[in-house]
């Protein structure tokens, strides 16, 4: 959906990156090696979007980090967009609604470090859930955002792991 409006994949990869966890921070040459790109490349977007103002960069030693800018206009705007192209938004929404008792929902692996590697990982926590529906949901969830989807029920997951999605209040 959103690669049809982007076209360049290195700026889509950079926007997951950064917009889907604000705590995502990096360099030139880790993008570069993290993506499988050229410097080059990542370079060019990361001034685009640098001057654009989304995002920030900060001296490091002898490094330049990258950050999603919180303060910008259009940062809630963008996150949402990224979160709606990578599914997630759908995905939470069949998930609080019938799974049980839910406490949290926190995305784990690739996801969380801003990685559109095609497999999210989600941890539930809470009481009562709902295996069989959690089950089907799955099968659901995959076909819903063609990407494939790991349920994990682990009471023993902290919220710092990964990415809360969900929290009750």
């Amino acid at each position: 959906m959103l690669d049809s409006l982007i076209t360049s994949k290195t700026r889509l990869k950079l926007l997951v990156k950064f917009f889907l966890n604000t705590n995502n921070q990096s360099h030139l040459r880790g993008l570069a090696e993290e993506f499988g790109e050229s410097t080059n490349g990542i370079r060019k977007e990361l001034n685009s979007l640098t001057e654009a103002g989304f995002l920030i960069k900060s001296d490091s030693k002898n490094k330049v980090n990258y950050q999603a800018n919180t303060q910008h206009p259009l940062f809630s705007q963008l996150q949402a967009i990224i979160k709606k192209h990578l599914g997630l938004d759908a995905l939470m929404d069949h998930v609080i609604q019938k799974v049980g008792d839910l406490d949290s929902v926190v995305l784990i692996g690739d996801y969380a470090r801003g990685l559109d590697s095609g497999t999210i990982e989600v941890v539930l926590l809470g009481n009562d859930l709902d295996l069989q529906y959690l089950s089907k949901l799955t099968k659901r969830a995959e076909a819903l955002i063609d990407r494939k989807v790991k349920f994990d029920i682990n009471p023993d997951c902290s919220l710092e792991q990964g990415l809360i999605l969900y929290h009750k209040v």
